[in-house]
């Protein structure tokens, strides 16, 4: 039924196994969400937290994008104004607070062929890091219409089964992430690139609470885009951004700065009006049927 995008199978489906699809389906969309995921642990040493937060949030405006050539979506309206409401409180948030040291002019050297100052430096690291994270921010966005395309059950399937094909789905991806990319670790250890060390003491206990989170998250996420569309996971996903700052405001007192509570007011209202679009481009699709 996944393969075919289709509820009603002949006898010739039937018979056939689902097990390669799935397996060929999973190893391709992983590898996308890997190097994506992969983009920001490389990006967070070399940019500033503001760039890495605003560009990498940016996948909303890609899902968007290639949900209209891969999943025929429409463009519509207040799908537009919301991804654009939401994307300009990300940059709110990201910037409107920000303390972070900008690095203005030119780093195109020192003259002569002198050594780069550290400003420099540090102008070319976070240029590099920018575009790294950009790949990534596209390449997040393009993992979320890859699912909702190759992994989820077609329309019609009732919310149980496509919550369980999600749940399903979520624990294959962990499984090749299991088997397959630990590969490269003991290669980067012998290397001296990164250094594999076990967690111990705190850092295991904070390690295992970001797990069980981050596997609530993604199950929710998976669940989430089976049932509406990748466009509107993406930017209820962007709501994490005022909640991290409530949990350090309560947790830490850092008070929330007047841009961090209008950023988080947009992202809230664009939420909002996408879900409104959504629920009535569905509503509109079952009156079709």
């Amino acid at each position: 039924m996944v393969e075919s995008q289709n509820l009603h199978l002949t006898t010739a489906q039937t018979q056939r196994s689902p097990v390669g699809y799935m397996l060929r389906k999973t190893a391709f969309v992983t590898t996308a969400l890997t190097i994506a995921g992969g983009s920001w642990y490389v990006a967070v040493a070399m940019t500033s937290p503001s760039d890495l937060t605003a560009i990498y949030n940016c996948s909303a405006f890609f899902a968007y994008a290639f949900s209209i050539p891969l999943l025929k979506d429409k463009i519509r309206f207040d799908k537009v104004s919301s991804v654009a409401v939401a994307i300009a409180g990300v940059l709110i948030v990201a910037y409107g607070d920000s303390k972070d040291t900008k690095h203005g002019g030119k780093s195109g050297g020192a003259v002569g062929g002198a050594p780069p100052t550290p400003e420099e430096e540090a102008a070319r690291n976070r240029s590099l890091g920018n575009v790294i994270i950009g790949v990534g921010s596209v390449l997040y966005g393009l993992y979320e219409v890859l699912y909702k395309k190759l992994a989820c059950p077609p329309e019609g399937t009732s919310p149980e089964r496509g919550m369980i094909f999600a749940n399903f789905f979520g624990s294959l991806i962990g499984c090749f992430t299991l088997f397959v990319l630990w590969i490269p670790l003991p290669l980067l250890h012998l290397t001296g690139l990164e250094r594999f060390e076990w967690p111990v003491g705190k850092q295991a206990w904070v390690l295992l609470i970001s797990v069980l989170a981050n596997a609530t998250f993604s199950g929710s996420f998976l669940v989430l885009i089976s049932l509406t569309s990748p466009v509107l996971s993406s930017v209820a996903a962007l709501l994490t951004i005022f909640l991290v700052a409530i949990v350090d405001w309560l947790l830490k007192g850092e008070k929330l700065g007047p841009a961090a509570i209008l950023g988080g007011l947009l992202i809230i209202a664009a939420f909002l009006l996408l879900s409104w679009s959504t629920y009535r481009e569905m509503e509109e699709e079952r009156k079709k049927t």
